[in-house]
């Protein structure tokens, strides 16, 4: 098979596209020893999958050197700009392919880069090939297969799921980059920056770093230094200082607004991080982070709502998807607030650490054999089903010795306050059964 000679000509992203599997800079959850893909691509047999990850992640390379690895016609199929005729031309391909050689022609692997884009008649049209082994399908998409892929070819199809490139390997990146003479040197400021704007995508980076390198050769600069960058790069990355102070200042007032129960304050931060060029993604995150730690349960739909917000963004993809984001923000807001379980959560991890490992008690201990049996596993274990109300008062569940802590201490907002209410009698009914002689 012909290989591409990377030339001085070709865009930097190109150039520095690794051409064997050792040179592939992250996803090492898939891609290390022993991990799912190596595995496939050592096993001789390549497979049919799906590799969904955000952009710059390394989907288009991990698909080309697996065709490289089985030595496979590589078929490429943009879903953005293809239809039924790509894949009819696709298919013809490859049975010109498989006739070379005669019954054992030369393997077919069909790239279908943003996958998703495709509609369900579309994506059909790949099935029978897939299952009679015509080719190999290899999807690439940013968006949850679950939703966007039909079932009928996602079951056919392994999913791997890509990670957005850590600060480490982009800086690999950059100094390959400089290796081969592309870029000149960059100061420390500048390459955290440039990092930080890059934000796990691979492309992106490339791309800035090709823009660099044309202007710092035009202004003979010897060194890209964080001021020169900045001016270069204009008020997108001024603005979108992930990383830097700006962007965590920035979450901080999202988050300290939602804690103080201000609507408005709270998407107003939420829109300036969508503005500066946050990830939705990481926006939803954090909103989930913030139903967990400040309105826990005092409202327990905050996490559901939550998290079907997040899967909204996931499914409607921006902008529409940043409007179920948002009704979150302000739903949180207005939420009534607590930390109990957070307070409670960092408590006993902090006891924990430094207690020492109290054994279990012999009567909360399970005995699923005759020895377990002789040596009291269980033994006068009360079950609460069986007891009055449900509970068995006066039933202790720490280790021996040790003085029950209230670690839980449930606020006088929203649900906590049953919650208090339930507890306290709870607490009367174990008093009342400890005075009893």
């Amino acid at each position: 098979m012909s290989k591409t000679v990377a030339t001085a000509h070709q865009p930097l992203a190109e150039r520095l596209r690794p051409k064997t599997l050792g040179e592939v800079i992250g996803q090492q959850h898939l891609l290390g020893e022993g991990m799912p893909l190596r595995i496939a691509f050592e096993s001789g047999q390549p497979h049919s999958c799906i590799l969904w990850g955000p952009p710059g992640t390394g989907k288009t390379t991990i698909a080309r050197l697996m065709a490289d690895a089985f030595d496979a016609q590589f078929i490429t199929i943009s879903a953005v700009l293809g239809g039924v005729k790509d894949i009819r031309e696709a298919v013809e391909r490859a049975q010109v392919a498989q006739g070379i050689l005669g019954s054992g022609g030369r393997r077919t692997i069909v790239f279908v880069d943003e996958v998703h884009r495709f509609n369900k008649s579309q994506q059909d049209a790949f099935l029978p090939h897939v299952e009679s082994g015509l080719f190999t399908f290899i999807g690439a998409t940013t968006e949850n297969p679950s939703f966007e892929v039909n079932s009928a070819l996602l079951s056919r199809a392994a999913v791997y799921v890509l990670q957005p490139l850590a600060e480490d390997d982009l800086k690999q990146i950059v100094a390959k980059a400089q290796a081969i003479g592309a870029v000149p040197p960059i100061e420390q400021a500048a390459l955290d920056r440039l990092v930080a704007y890059a934000d796990g995508d691979a492309r992106r980076l490339l791309n800035t770093l090709e823009t660099l390198a044309v202007a710092a050769e035009q202004e003979k600069l010897g060194e890209v230094t964080d001021s020169w960058l900045l001016k270069v790069l204009g008020e997108r990355m001024r603005r979108y200082d992930k990383g830097g102070e700006q962007f965590y200042d920035t979450i901080s007032a999202l988050h300290k607004s939602v804690r103080g129960s201000n609507p408005d304050a709270s998407l107003y931060w939420f829109l300036r991080m969508l503005d500066g060029g946050a990830d939705p993604r990481y926006m939803a995150r954090r909103l989930v982070r913030m139903a967990s730690e400040d309105i826990g349960l005092a409202d327990p739909r905050a996490l559901r709502l939550a998290l079907d917000a997040a899967e909204t963004y996931e499914r409607l993809g921006t902008p529409e998807g940043e409007l179920a984001l948002a009704e979150c923000v302000v739903y949180l807001a207005i939420a009534p607030k607590s930390n109990a379980v957070y307070n409670a959560f960092n408590e006993i991890k902090a006891f924990i650490k430094q207690d020492g490992t109290r054994p279990v008690p012999l009567h909360l201990r399970n005995a699923p054999t005759k020895l377990m049996k002789d040596l009291d596993y269980g033994k006068d274990y009360r079950y609460a089903h069986d007891e009055e109300g449900g509970f068995a008062a006066g039933e202790t569940y720490f280790p021996d010795g040790m003085k029950p802590p209230q670690f839980y201490r449930p606020v006088e907002r929203g649900l906590e306050i049953r919650i208090a209410d339930r507890l306290r009698e709870l607490r009367r009914l174990n008093e009342d059964r400890q005075r009893k002689p």
